[in-house]
């Protein structure tokens, strides 16, 4: 008797410890700097090395707030923040511009807890896109502001305001420039670099995805379109349910790509629907939903998580800058698809 009663504390001991493992709250955290045609073959180290190295500065940041048990609210914002404040990526300085030399930054933000969300669309002074979008989740009755009232609306709020040639760059207007040649010229043959040069010109993003240690999951994405877009064009990228999704019954998403497909296409919501009603793994969903846009001529690529700290961080274009680090501080960056 007395072997059997040891024998039963010992299961309901260890019974109790798998519990506690089990419960044990994870986080972490996932980012792009958007997909595109991105081959080795076309990057010099020195580029490269500056990628990563802005691609790990953000992420790092993101993930020290978690740690510390900050929101994945404040993980999202700070680690886009980073991003966005680097020419190296298409949100604020260093964003493409629009057919007329200027600025158009879009961004939105999900909170997975509450499904509350904000977003601003084609801005021209407001220094950081994200901290807009959450302004207008937070203090304002709507989800989406655009134009020069989402502008007056940031100063309102007390944002980081600057003026419109802050965010213009050598680089963007020589992309500007080129674009609007081989589109006025319509006998000039590209060569294949040409022509993936003309191509990526659709993409650049830089999005987040954070699963904080109360099991809140929140996706940011923020842009600045398309080079030489016209009429006011909107991308996906401030699109709620298309860019940007966050549903801690499933996953948080923030897409990159050619935005009129992922607006027709649902991407993110439709990732977040395939994880909570089939059950998909987030790496699943997101392969099948990047088919359908692929299947509709369009392409780019997502990163996903879900409340376990399961990532997804798929693409169907040559490459995507992207990184992960999970609740260990395993970091992972990435920029090609062959790696």
């Amino acid at each position: 008797m007395k072997h059997i009663l040891t024998l039963v504390v010992m299961l309901l001991f260890f019974s109790c410890s798998s519990e506690k493992e089990k419960k044990q709250p994870t986080f972490g955290i996932v980012i792009h700097g958007g997909a595109g045609t991105i081959l080795k073959e076309n990057m010099s180290d020195e580029m490269e090395k500056a990628y990563i190295e802005k691609l790990t500065e953000a992420i790092t940041l993101g993930h020290a707030i978690l740690k510390s048990g900050g929101t994945s609210q404040d993980a999202v914002e700070k680690t886009i923040h980073v991003m966005e404040n680097s020419p190296l990526f298409n949100s604020g300085k260093g964003a493409v511009l629009t057919e007329n030399e200027s600025i158009a930054l879009d961004a939105s933000f999900m909170d997975g807890k509450t499904l509350n969300s904000g977003a601003i669309a084609g801005v021209k002074h407001i220094k950081n896109p994200i901290s807009a979008a959450i302004k207008v989740m937070h203090n304002s009755p709507h989800v989406l502001l655009s134009g020069a009232g989402a502008d007056r609306f940031a100063v309102e709020q007390n944002l980081d305001t600057v003026p419109e040639s802050y965010f213009i760059t050598a680089r963007r207007l020589r992309d500007l420039k080129s674009v609007q040649q081989l589109e006025t010229d319509k006998k000039l043959i590209l060569n294949s670099s040409e022509h993936l040069y003309f191509k990526n010109q659709r993409y650049g993003t830089v999005g987040c995805v954070a699963l904080d240690l109360n099991g809140n999951l929140a996706a940011g994405t923020s842009t600045g379109g398309m080079t030489n877009k016209k009429w006011g064009r909107i991308g996906d990228a401030p699109i709620i349910g298309a860019g940007t999704y966050a549903n801690n019954l499933s996953c948080g998403v923030s897409a990159t790509g050619w935005g009129e497909f992922f607006i027709r296409s649902v991407v993110a919501h439709d990732i977040a629907a395939l994880v909570e009603y089939k059950k998909l793994s987030v790496k699943e969903a997101s392969k099948q939903v990047l088919q359908k846009v692929e299947d509709l001529g369009g392409d780019g690529g997502v990163v996903v998580m879900d409340t376990h700290g399961n990532v997804a961080m798929e693409f169907n274009t040559p490459g995507m800058y992207r990184a992960h680090m999970n609740s260990e501080g395993k970091l992972n960056v990435r920029i090609y698809g062959d790696n």
